[in-house]
C-alpha cells in the first residue's frame, strides 16, 4: 500500500505543476491581451487541453484518502462494523467506476486516435489528453480495489 501511497502523491504532484503551469500562461496572456493587445495563440484551448488530465491525476491521492464526498446521513447511527462494510462497499463501487471510466476513456482515445482530430488553434492530437487521464484513473481504480478487499488497506486510508 505504502507504493500506491507514492504513485498517488506523484501523480498529485504532476496535477499541481501541470495547473501551476496552466494558471502562469493565463496570467501571461491576460497581461498581454490588457497591456499590449496580444495573447497567447491558444491559451484557452490549452486549459480546456490538460483540466481533465489534472482532475485525474488528483483521483488517485483523494481514494487513497478517502476524500470523496461521503453523504453519512443513512449511516449516522450505524454500527461501527456496518460502517466499515458500507466504506468497504463505497471502495468496491469506487473501483468500479474508475475502471469503467478508464476502460471508456481508452475508447475515446483510441476514437481520437483513429480520427486524427485535433485541437483548432494549436493542432495538438485530441488523444494525448485522453491518453494522460487513461493512467491516473487506472490506479485510483486499484487503489479502490485494494481497500476494498483489505480492511488494513482502510484502515490506513483513515489513519
Amino acid at each position: 500500500m505504502k507504493f500506491l501511497h507514492l504513485v498517488a502523491k506523484a501523480c498529485a504532484a504532476l496535477a499541481g505543476l501541470i495547473l501551476t503551469a496552466i494558471t502562469l500562461i493565463t496570467c501571461v496572456s491576460l497581461l498581454g491581451r490588457n497591456t499590449i493587445g496580444k495573447t497567447l495563440v491558444g491559451d484557452y484551448e490549452l486549459t480546456a487541453f490538460v483540466a481533465g488530465a489534472a482532475v485525474a491525476l488528483f483521483m488517485p491521492l483523494c481514494q487513497f484518502q478517502r476524500q470523496h464526498i461521503i453523504v453519512d446521513f443513512f449511516t449516522a447511527r450505524a454500527s461501527a462494523g456496518a460502517i466499515r462494510w458500507f466504506d468497504r462497499f463505497g471502495a468496491l463501487l469506487m473501483a468500479l467506476l474508475m475502471f469503467a471510466l478508464s476502460w471508456r476513456t481508452t475508447v475515446g482515445g483510441i476514437s481520437s486516435f483513429r480520427s486524427d482530430s485535433s485541437t483548432m488553434m494549436l493542432g495538438l492530437p485530441e488523444w494525448w489528453a485522453y491518453a494522460a487521464m487513461v493512467p491516473p484513473l487506472f490506479i485510483a481504480g486499484v487503489i479502490a480495489l485494494v481497500q476494498a478487499l483489505s480492511a488494513k488497506a482502510m484502515a490506513e486510508a483513515a489513519a
